[in-house]
Parts: C-alpha cells; sequence; structure tokens
C-alpha cells in the first residue's frame, strides 16, 4: 500500500481525506479517528502543494495541531491557495489558527492560555459541525495562542471561559475551524464532530472498509510483483508479519517464500511455535533459517540502544540476501522483500515533521544498499486495522492478537550488553509474566507486556544468605494503536504471583519491579 504522505497512483480509495501535518503531537491520531468512521485518511505533510492536493481529488482537507506560534518566524505555513480551493477544511488548534491568520484575522497571544479540561458551549443552530451535540460538553484545550478575530466571511460557533473565539466557519467556503482537539479522548464526544465534519460537511459516505482494503491490497501487490515476480517475506510470527504473510500469499500463491530467521533474540519457545504454525498449519513455503550465532556476535559488546537496532535490522538484511541467493539457484530471480512495517513503526522513525523517537527495524534499521525492493502491505494500517485484517483472512486468535513484539526481538529487553545467559534468564522471566497473565484472564485486555533485564544489579536474600543478582522490569500497558499508551493496573495479587515464581525459578534474578509510566513521556519499549 502507500507510503505515508502522498498515496500510490495505483491505489485510488472512492474516499480521501488529508491530514496535513504540521508538527503535532496528535496529527496521526486524527487520521485513525477518521478511519473510524470508515473514511479513508492519509497524513501528508504540510507544505503540500495544491496541485499535490488536487491530484489526489480529497474529500476534505484536516490542519492538524501543532507546537509552533502561526507568526513565528519558521513557523510551519500551508499553500494558502488550499484555502480558496473549494475543498472542505477542517483546522484543529494550529490549523485554527493558520487558517485565520492565513486569511487576515488576528491571532495573538492572550494573558490567559488554556490547557486540559474546559466546557465548550456551541452556538445553537450556527453550523452543521456541532448538530445533534449538546449546549455544553467537555473539551481538552492545549493552547498558549488564540484567534481573537476571525477573518471575515467568518462566523464565530462556540466559546469557551478562556476563549471566546472557541470555533469558527465560513460555510460558504466549507471552511471550519475547532481550538480544542476534537480527536483525543478527553474530549468525549469529539468523534461526533469529526463525523459530522465528514458527512454534513464534506459529504463523505464511510465506504473503506478492511474488506475493501484487502481487495485493494491484493490487486496492488498483484500488480507490484508481476506474473512470474517472486518475493521474500520476513517472518517472525508476530501479529504484523504473519497478516503481511497471508495477504501477500493470497494475492501471489507460492510464489511467496517465507523464512524465518531465529536471531537468538526471540522468545521462549518462538522458533517451534512459528515453524509448526505457519509450515505444517498453514502450508506455506517456510525456509528456517538458525542465525543465532551470527546475531549474538555481531551484538558482543554493545549497548547503546540504536546501535543495536542498526546491527540486528543490517544483519537481518544480509540473512536474507543469502538466503535469496541459494533460492535463486533453485526458483529463479526474486526481486521483492515483503515487510509487516505498520503506521506507528514509520511515524515513530521519523518524518519531516516529527522527529525520531526510535529507528524500527522495518524502516530505519534497513541498510541504503539493500537490493531487494519492498513490499509493505500494512504500511498505512495502525496495530488493530492490522489484527480486522487477520480476522478477514482467517488467522488464527492465537496470532491475531498476539502481543505486538518488536523486530530486534529482546536485543532491546536487555539492557546493555546481550549475553546468551542474560537472554535466557530474560526469556524466562518474560513467559511467566505472560503465562500469569493469561491466566487471569487479561491478556487481550492489556496491549502490551514483556519483562525487560535491567543492566542494574541488586542486593536479595535467599535462604539466609547474601545474593547479588539480576534486576527484572515487568512493563504492561494499555492502548488502543501505541501511538499513546497507559500503564495497566494489573491487580496485587496477579503481581505478587509474577514475583513469587520468577523469584523462586529463575536462578540470578533477585528483585522484580513494575513499571508504572505511560506513553508519553515515556515510550513502551525500555530501548
Amino acid at each position: 500500500m502507500a507510503a505515508i504522505g502522498k498515496q500510490s497512483d495505483s491505489k485510488k480509495p472512492h474516499e480521501l481525506v488529508i491530514v496535513l501535518d504540521f508538527g503535532a503531537q496528535y496529527a496521526q491520531l486524527i487520521a485513525r479517528r477518521v478511519r473510524e468512521q470508515n473514511v479513508y485518511c492519509e497524513v501528508w505533510p504540510y507544505d503540500s502543494t495544491l496541485e499535490e492536493v488536487r491530484a489526489a481529488s480529497p474529500k476534505a482537507i484536516i490542519y492538524s495541531g501543532g507546537p509552533a506560534s502561526v507568526y513565528a518566524d519558521g513557523a510551519p505555513r500551508s499553500d494558502e491557495r488550499l484555502l480558496t480551493a473549494g475543498i472542505p477544511i477542517l483546522g484543529i488548534c494550529y490549523g485554527m489558527q493558520l487558517m485565520s491568520l492565513s486569511l487576515g484575522g488576528d491571532v495573538r497571544r492572550p494573558d490567559r492560555r488554556e490547557y486540559g479540561k474546559a466546557s465548550f458551549k456551541p452556538t445553537p443552530g450556527a453550523s452543521p459541525l456541532f448538530a445533534g451535540l449538546d449546549e455544553e460538553m467537555q473539551v481538552w484545550m492545549s493552547h498558549g495562542d488564540s484567534v481573537l478575530e476571525p477573518p471575515a466571511g467568518f462566523t464565530v460557533i462556540g466559546r469557551t471561559a478562556n476563549t471566546p473565539v472557541a470555533a469558527i466557519c465560513d460555510a460558504a467556503r466549507s471552511l471550519y475551524g475547532v481550538q480544542f482537539h476534537p480527536e483525543v479522548v478527553h474530549t468525549p464526544r469529539g468523534a461526533e464532530v469529526l463525523r459530522n465534519f465528514l458527512f454534513k460537511v464534506a459529504g463523505c459516505t464511510g465506504e473503506w472498509t478492511m474488506e475493501s482494503y484487502i481487495t485493494e491490497a491484493t490487486s496492488e501487490i498483484r500488480a507490484k510483483v508481476g506474473e512470474n515476480g517472486r518475493a521474500l517475506l520476513a517472518l517472525s510470527g508476530g501479529v504484523d508479519s504473519s497478516v503481511a504473510a497471508v495477504l501477500v500469499q493470497r494475492a501471489i500463491g507460492d510464489r511467496l517464500t517465507c523464512v524465518f530467521v531465529n536471531n537468538g533474540l526471540l522468545r521462549l519457545g518462538e522458533p517451534e511455535q512459528v515453524i509448526e504454525t505457519f509450515r505444517r498449519n498453514l502450508k506455506m513455503n517456510l525456509v528456517y533459517v538458525d542465525a543465532t550465532d551470527r546475531f549474538l556476535s555481531k551484538l558482543r559488546g554493545v549497548t547503546q540502544p540504536e546501535r543495536k537496532r542498526k546491527i540486528i535490522g543490517e544483519t537481518f538484511v544480509r540473512v536474507f540476501e543469502e538466503e535469496a541467493a541459494k533460492l535463486e539457484a533453485q526458483t529463479g530471480h526474486i526481486d521483492f522483500l515483503v515487510q509487516g512495517t505498520i503506521y506507528p513503526d514509520v511515524i515513530e522513525s521519523g518524518t519531516r515533521t516529527a522527529a525520531t523517537i526510535k529507528t524500527h527495524h522495518n524502516v530505519g534499521g534497513m541498510p541504503s544498499d539493500v537490493k531487494f525492493k519492498l513490499v509493505e502491505p500494512l504500511r498505512n494500517l495502525f496495530k488493530d486495522e492490522v489484527r480486522q485484517v487477520g480476522e478477514q483472512l482467517g488467522l488464527p486468535e492465537e496470532i491475531v492478537w498476539r502481543h505486538p513484539f518488536p523486530g530486534p526481538g529482546l536485543g532491546i529487553r536487555v539492557l546493555g550488553p546481550v549475553t546468551r545467559p542474560r537472554l535466557e534468564v530474560l526469556r524466562q522471566a518474560d513467559a511467566i509474566a505472560i503465562e500469569e497473565i493469561r491466566r487471569a484472564g487479561l491478556y487481550r485486555d492489556i496491549w502490551q507486556a514483556f519483562a525487560v533485564l535491567s543492566n542494574q544489579r541488586s542486593v536479595g536474600v535467599m535462604g539466609d544468605e547474601r545474593t547479588y543478582g539480576y534486576t527484572v522490569v515487568l512493563r504492561a500497558v494499555t492502548a488502543r494503536d501505541a501511538m499513546t499508551a497507559d500503564w495497566a493496573r494489573l491487580p496485587y495479587d496477579l503481581l505478587e504471583r509474577i514475583s513469587s515464581r520468577i523469584m523462586n525459578e529463575i536462578k540470578g534474578v533477585t528483585r522484580l519491579v513494575y513499571d508504572v509510566t505511560s506513553k508519553p513521556p515515556a515510550t513502551i519499549e525500555w530501548e
């Protein structure tokens, strides 16, 4: 499917909404909320031109928020011609301020800023944007600047106690702006505001579903690979690569070969499970490569997280190239490498309007001289959308609902040096934690749970003797799409069982700690 940014020419969804990203923390969340209304949405750079936008024939545009002040030097600005192009536009926070400033409104920093929950009062009957909503509703504000006077032709359609101009519209030009953030959960009825914009203002019909996505993706994969093309797929056994495997097999059949590389950084029993599921149950062409020694040799003495990711990514591709050469000798030339890259991977690896949070194995960890052409059929999907595709394709529940696992595997869950003994301790701790969470019936309620082996040792007492051993960290979070996450409130008795088993069953561990940090400010993974 198309990469984030401008869509490929081969895919023409019935309806497209473009989010112009001005560096907002929640730009991707806006796109997710639009997709929840069965309307296809992409995030584009803020400086996309009118010509580029028109070529895509969008039903609407949404200007995201952003951290800058619209009147500051170097503040991101859109192509102003978009505002007079006849395309419905919704400006959110910075987007509303930019729209106002560009069209002659007055935007300033008032005496009182507004952050957090606020009570918003829409003007009754003034706009379809708030049709069916209460006279007063809770919204989430996060702004220092405000629109003091809207441009000519605009009407004020809502306010809060601190922001008299909290929503505006020019119905004749289908231009709308809200100072609050309708995309976040702290605006409980924000989805209805977005839905009103999409359906009552922009005229969307909501035809985009995972069934239609599968159809379009299958056609695009088949066209890209061609009638005689062959592909390799980087199979890990996780949700993303598994769904990608079934989707690509649907498109090109046995011209797909899945290569499962055991990098020595997998969870307990994972190699055996992957072979059982894909070779024996799903009858896929599966090549198993045990490259444990090679990966661990490359990682010897490496402690810096980004360096680990780069090494694992490059080694991974080199193994693939070697396997491709072997397969080519048997079956003919192979041009394509299939990866299970998904939307959050790309965003967190950095875009033109967002800094790199961490390099993902499927994105920034790829060496520049890789010989394969990439096929990334899930690149535009959030995790819950990937799960829906998997269910539609008939994948078993234990795969579809498996917790996310990073491409670099346990290499970034062993803090500090990666060694065989440390990996074995982590595997056992992780397996115990997941087993107990499953027994408690909480596995599906948690987005991701795992153990981390810290590089901090601590003193303990076992059998009346002083010990000095490993500190294991337990991490469990709840989330919807991993762009934000909250730490899971696991029951105390569950934490006690996990701790007791780890202390009793794993030699060398003296302490278990539980991570109670949300994302942001932390990331889900520790490295």
